[in-house]
């Protein structure tokens, strides 16, 4: 059944967005009034049923139009891929899965639009297409032959073109590792990355024009929370300086995906090389600020909970690419961390939440980055602060 003309759902969009604080540039304001978001929908979306934890597949055919239209413009992040396979016009019933792909919600999209500060004849690079609804603003904003977007699931990387072509943008669609960029288009005025990474590759900073901005989620090692976008400029001297913006939320990118850890944890940290008191407690880690300088400081590392059969939790942070661990366990006040391998987790997780509550515990903006060839480094108001992870 043909859905009708749009023009009034994406005209409300577009103000609902301005009022709410999201969209101010009249240039990005048509945009998302001239972009049919149905478009880069065709193959259904899952929504979430909290009461069975499954997810429900929703098609453009299996509903009637209006409720489609309205899925498809309600100010929310959709659900398009499961388990790096399955779409909803190929299931038949709810399903349990873990997403991959997902169109962004329109605030979040857009807000990022406007902090990437595009002028007309930029250059501009998108890591990860996704539904390509998001590169089609860019290309109704900057033209279609200035926009390069990469994305590595060849699936949908097909689907986000085949959605593009059909809305009028022919723009250069690149099925790879957005991780790698793609020198092939650079330099780039702009590059925006719409998946999490665990720092800055300095790939996107060789790519991009000296004054040149790139815009990215940083921290999807340990967990689904705890994350900021980073803003940064390229200096002429290659290397590139900025801040976190605010708190961001995304998908990791696919390369750097933690794999959920099975087994016997305790097993895993059977042979620790140091055993010390903490006063630090891993409680901590539920608050969004210390979550995101613990994956600044141990960008690797999982964190996981357990409890024993006589009710004593243990908290273990795993970072298995340098067969490393941290365990930490309470006694009454107190908290033993135990540690194994070449990294010393909780020692770095401890050095930067200290900083942070000795700098008066400032919001996430107050977080700065710098990224050469060598060395990714963090310090919050002033360098005395600063740590430093080394490439390699």
């Amino acid at each position: 059944m043909p859905l009708p003309d749009t023009a009034p759902q994406r005209k409300a969009l577009a103000d609902r967005l301005t009022e709410q604080g999201h969209l101010s540039s009249p240039a990005w304001k048509a945009a998302v009034e001239a972009v049919p978001r149905e478009l880069f929908l065709s193959s259904g979306v899952f929504l979430a049923d909290e009461d069975t934890g499954l997810w429900r597949p929703v098609t453009p055919d299996g509903v009637g139009p209006r409720e489609w239209v309205e899925v498809a413009y309600s100010d929310q992040s959709l659900v398009t891929q499961l388990d790096g396979h399955l779409t909803a016009d190929k299931a038949t019933e709810p399903v349990r899965g873990f997403p991959t792909s997902s169109s962004t919600m329109p605030a979040t999209v857009v807000g990022m639009l406007e902090a990437l500060d595009v002028e007309d004849g930029h250059n501009a690079a998108e890591v990860g297409t996704g539904t390509g609804y998001s590169t089609a603003l860019m290309c109704h904003r900057l033209g279609e032959d200035n926009v390069t977007t990469v994305e590595v699931d060849p699936e949908v990387a097909a689907m986000a073109d085949a959605a593009l072509e059909k809305a009028g943008y022919s723009t250069w669609t690149v099925t790879g590792d957005g991780l790698l960029g793609n020198p092939h288009r650079a330099p780039y005025d702009r590059l925006i990355a719409t998946c999490a990474v665990r720092r800055i590759p300095y790939t996107w900073v060789r790519q991009t024009k000296p004054g040149g901005i790139i815009l990215a989620t940083i921290g999807p090692g340990a967990w689904s929370y705890g994350t900021g976008l980073a803003k940064l400029t390229v200096g002429k001297n290659g290397t590139a300086e900025g801040r976190i913006i605010g708190r961001s939320s995304f998908m990791p990118a696919r390369a750097e995906a933690a794999v959920p850890l099975s087994g016997d944890l305790a097993a895993r940290a059977a042979y620790a090389n140091t055993e010390r008191k903490t006063d630090l407690s891993p409680a901590v880690l539920d608050q969004w600020m210390p979550a995101f300088l613990a994956q600044l400081a141990a960008p690797g590392a999982q964190l996981v909970r357990a409890v024993s059969s006589d009710g004593r939790e243990t908290t273990y942070l795993f970072d298995t690419t340098r067969e490393s661990f941290a365990s930490l366990t309470q006694n009454g006040e107190e908290w033993t961390v135990r540690q194994g391998g070449p990294l010393g987790i909780w020692d770095a997780v401890e050095r930067a939440v200290t900083a942070w509550r000795e700098a008066g515990e400032p919001d996430i903006s107050a977080v700065r980055l710098d990224v050469t060839p060598h060395a990714h480094s963090y310090w919050m108001r002033d360098k005395s602060t600063r740590w430093e992870h080394r490439v390699g």
